[in-house]
């Protein structure tokens, strides 16, 4: 596992290093969409290529039903018939895009013709290696309809040199698509996943609208095990929810489809982010038709999903409550106008199953505030006894935001069930405020051992009635009587009071005499100290008075 780890570390650390020295004057919010576009072209050619040469091995097999008697010229003919790509879910890649094609065509000059065998000869005329890219995309497009407006088409206009993007096409054909342990989508699904992480960085504010740190996504995955059903992000940026719940299936011995996947997304750069980012992975998913509001137009209005989670954008002033008065999804109360908080909540409720959990990613003020009938909806969700778990986290974990943020649990059946004890009325507060390390010297992160396992052990500990204890200033369990008394306010500070002091068994007089004789002989110190310097200066005629 180490050595994958440092194999997946040297080839990120490459990568990036060439790619960012090809970006030019691009921002990276631009460069961004060139770079996982060519991305997205390798992974999807690869793919093709392997199946092509399992193909061309069974043709030859005279023990597989496919074998072909030897007869070369059929071979080749057959390699072109699309079905044989389907029956395995596996994109088909017209001539022009496979990979092969562009990084031989991308160093062509202006005006050169190659023909291109697909079902029929075409000829094609260079231009230029974006406008290649471009034709590329379209043609995958154009033969696969569930990619139809989602690829980046943008290569041409952006007039980006032709000998950049043609180093730029050399730099991921390098992209290693054999290894003794990892195949070839995990490893290209983690480059896919690095780059949006470091464009994500190098983008700041702006990046963090289609990001979440993966420490966070991880956590949420980790406690809320979605293994099996309807998993939901009303909110889906890049798709990081669903990427790391399909991991958390296999990691758990499940298999790719157990989960069907269901995201919306407003921001349509993003939307074809999130798009490519399960297809490289070979997710199925329902994204909707095209990007859209989730509050102004729900593309999945009758969905009752088992698992939901999201990381919206915090205290969203303009979303449209004005016109959504009466919705009938604001069954805890009227969300107010100026802030979405409450209404991304509600929204998220409204879709969960009557056995479903939700994870939701919120500021801070959200546990706490009492304006335009926000105290009034949280009240009424936590009298509905649906709160489950609340967390709150430490500072500086978000490239976008230095909001402080807190994570709320929901669930809509607290009885006993599914190996879990009956917990009516319970909610369990952990701080996590103190855990994390630097990894950088403005962000914050977890580690998955010492943090994100303690929090996520915790929670089942206490979800099971199996080993669960509160540890003062970390965890408590309350009943719903004691956040009455605390007025419906949820900051998991004023349940988890503060750690205990560890006593250093000292006696406490033993200590005094010890840090007074310390003292004694320290003052003794600097007396002679500063006898001397007087000595010194009125040798070389200076006195102090």
């Amino acid at each position: 596992m180490e050595e994958n780890e440092k194999f997946l570390e040297d080839l990120d650390n490459k990568l990036w290093t060439s790619a960012d020295k090809l970006r030019s004057n691009l921002d990276a919010a631009v460069y961004k969409h060139v770079v996982l576009g060519l991305v997205f072209l390798k992974y999807v050619s690869d793919a093709f290529e392997e199946r092509r040469k399992e193909l061309l091995e069974q043709f030859k097999d005279p023990e597989h039903d496919y074998y072909l008697g030897g007869d070369e010229e059929l071979e080749t003919e057959e390699l072109e018939i699309r079905d044989y790509y389907t029956e395995k879910n596996v994109f088909w890649v017209p001539a022009l895009a496979r990979w092969d094609t562009l990084q031989s065509c991308a160093k062509l000059s202006s005006g050169a013709e190659i023909n291109i065998k697909n079902e029929k000869i075409d000829t094609y005329k260079m231009v230029s290696v974006g406008r290649l890219l471009d034709d590329a995309m379209e043609a995958i497009e154009k033969d696969n309809p569930k990619l139809k407006g989602v690829l980046t088409k943008d290569y041409a206009r952006l007039q980006i040199e032709s000998g950049k993007l043609g180093e730029l096409i050399d730099l991921i054909a390098t992209i290693p698509f054999r290894h003794k342990t990892l195949k070839a989508k995990d490893i290209l699904g983690h480059v896919y996943e690095y780059f949006l992480g470091e464009f994500a960085s190098g983008e700041g504010k702006k990046g963090g609208q289609y990001y979440t740190p993966k420490s966070i996504v991880t956590l949420i995955v980790e406690m809320l095990e979605p293994f099996q059903g309807r998993v939901y992000d009303p909110a889906c940026g890049s798709g990081g929810f669903f990427v790391q719940s399909e991991r958390f299936v296999e990691e758990h011995g499940g298999r790719i489809g157990q989960l069907s996947i269901y995201g919306q997304e407003s921001n349509p750069t993003t939307w074809r982010l999130a798009c490519m980012n399960m297809v490289i992975r070979g997710m199925d998913f329902d994204f909707g038709k095209e990007f859209a509001d989730t509050f102004t137009r729900d593309l999945h209005p009758d969905l009752r999903a088992n698992y939901i989670m999201t990381n919206p954008p915090f205290n969203m002033k303009e979303w449209g409550g004005e016109y959504l008065k009466d919705d009938p999804r604001w069954k805890y109360g009227l969300p107010p106008t100026n802030n979405a908080n409450f209404a991304w909540m509600q929204h998220m409720i409204y879709h969960l199953a009557p056995n479903g959990s939700l994870a939701l990613l919120l500021s801070n003020g959200s546990m706490s505030s009492n304006t335009n009938n926000e105290g009034v909806i949280r009240k009424s969700i936590i009298e509905s006894d649906l709160v489950e778990c609340m967390i709150a986290l430490p500072g500086q974990l978000f490239t976008n935001t230095q909001i402080p943020a807190c994570i709320w649990f929901l669930t809509r059946n607290k009885e006993a069930y599914n190996e879990n004890r009956a917990r009516k009325g319970e909610t369990l507060f952990i701080n996590a405020r103190d855990l994390g390390y630097m990894k950088n010297r403005v962000l914050r992160d977890f580690d998955y051992d010492k943090d994100i396992l303690r929090i996520a052990n915790t929670f089942h500990a206490w979800k099971k009635g199996d080993g669960y204890e509160d540890e003062p200033g970390f965890c408590k369990s309350v009943d719903i009587d004691y956040i009455r008394k605390h007025e419906y306010v949820l900051t998991p500070g004023r349940y988890v009071g503060v750690a205990d002091l560890k006593d250093d068994v000292e006696p406490f007089e033993e200590k005094m005499e010890k840090l007074t004789k310390d003292l004694s002989k320290q003052f003794k110190e600097s007396a002679q100290l500063e006898t001397n310097i007087r000595v010194n200066l009125l040798n070389v005629g200076y006195e102090i008075e």
